[in-house]
């Protein structure tokens, strides 16, 4: 039978009025980095339809892209510019905003898979952390009206190099937007369902073959979201933003990773322990059991759009060296230096402890 996603979360999907969004992307200028993937590919999409100026994709992987963008063109969107390029090379981002002269970015360009990036932290800093500075100084300097970076739960009190990475572009958006006359926010994410390597789409796997079906840990839950509540929660925050917020959405209570399981062999017409089995392999590198959407030291506050919430974070929390810090973590990077790597996000985001297997 068809599964129903909106069944397996046991709620309604968030309804969020497109309507305003008229105003903000209509004949703008937009880019949208990592346009390739499961975010920035339904961004490009919503984007498409609220009639931008142009809409520039870009990915440096040319298959999600030629996807994306010939997906637009035969659907007659005529504004889209497909580009293959790198958010780690300064020089092609500079070529690129002066070429485009994008008036509102969206950066969903990152490295994401929690275990791959343990095993990787040096990619994964220059990537999620050097991408990001570098979309987000070239934005300042070319005078962008808006930018919106898309980050996860996983960067409130990390345990995993992805989360950190994370942690520390948010860090990054929320210091540039200080001295910026670009608008910079951020936005947070939990679990998008049906995205590239997440957990739905590997359970459905496993029922097809005919099992087992994997659990992690019995104790472990997620905050879930649509695909298509993700992409309106950036949009919406691209026009709500003042300078310097971060936004998430407010998803409800977090859902049992075994519920699901068990959720989705129901929906599939068998029985769980009975037709399918399911097994228990303990929580991979990185993972955590319970995610967090808001840090203790951050304050929640309402915004005009129900169940799209604004954190504030508390200014004692500000760290005065930044700018050299980040340097510092960046150069560890490049150098292949893992324990320093480990070492500087350590020092970046307290909260942060190494795993075994990242420090490795």
């Amino acid at each position: 039978r068809n599964l129903s996603i909106e069944d397996l979360l046991d709620r309604v999907p968030v309804d969020l009025d497109p309507a305003p969004l008229s105003a903000l992307v209509r004949g703008a200028r937009v880019l949208v980095t990592g346009a390739g993937g499961s975010i920035g590919s339904e961004l490009s999409r919503q984007v498409a339809r609220l009639e931008p100026g142009t809409l520039v994709l870009l990915d440096r992987y040319e298959n999600g892209l030629f996807a994306v963008a010939n997906e637009l063109l035969a659907a007659g969107y005529q504004v889209v510019a497909p580009v293959i390029g790198d958010v780690t090379e300064v020089g092609q981002m500079n070529r690129l905003f002066a070429e485009y002269r994008p008036t509102l970015v969206f950066h969903a360009a990152a490295h994401k898979h929690v275990p791959l990036m343990e095993g990787n932290p040096c990619e994964a800093v220059v990537n999620n952390v050097g991408g990001t500075r570098i979309v987000a100084e070239a934005a300042h300097r070319h005078e962008v009206a808006r930018f919106i970076l898309i980050s996860t739960d996983k960067a409130v009190n990390p345990a995993s190099v992805m989360g950190a990475s994370k942690g520390v572009a948010e860090l990054l958006v929320r210091d540039v937007a200080r001295s910026s006359k670009t608008i910079f926010a951020t936005v947070r994410f939990g679990n998008v369902l049906g995205s590239n390597g997440s957990v739905v789409p590997l359970f459905l796997e496993q029922i097809q073959a005919g099992g087992p079906v994997t659990i992690t840990d019995q104790n472990m839950r997620r905050y879930f979201m649509l695909v298509a509540e993700a992409v309106h929660l950036v949009l919406h925050a691209a026009r709500l933003a003042e300078g310097g917020e971060l936004f998430v959405l407010d998803m409800g209570e977090q859902i049992s990773i075994e519920e699901m399981a068990r959720n989705l062999i129901r929906l599939s017409g068998l029985v769980p322990d009975r037709d399918m089995a399911l097994t228990y392999v303990g929580c991979r590198p990185g993972e955590k059991l319970v995610e967090e959407l808001v840090a203790p030291h951050e304050r929640v506050e309402s915004t005009p759009v129900s169940r799209v919430l604004c954190i504030r974070p508390d200014p004692q929390w500000e760290l005065p060296r930044l700018s050299r810090l980040v340097a510092q973590l960046e150069e560890a990077a490049a150098e292949g230096n893992v324990p320093k790597v480990l070492s500087r996000l350590s020092a970046i985001l307290p909260t942060y402890q190494p795993s075994v297997q990242a420090a490795s």
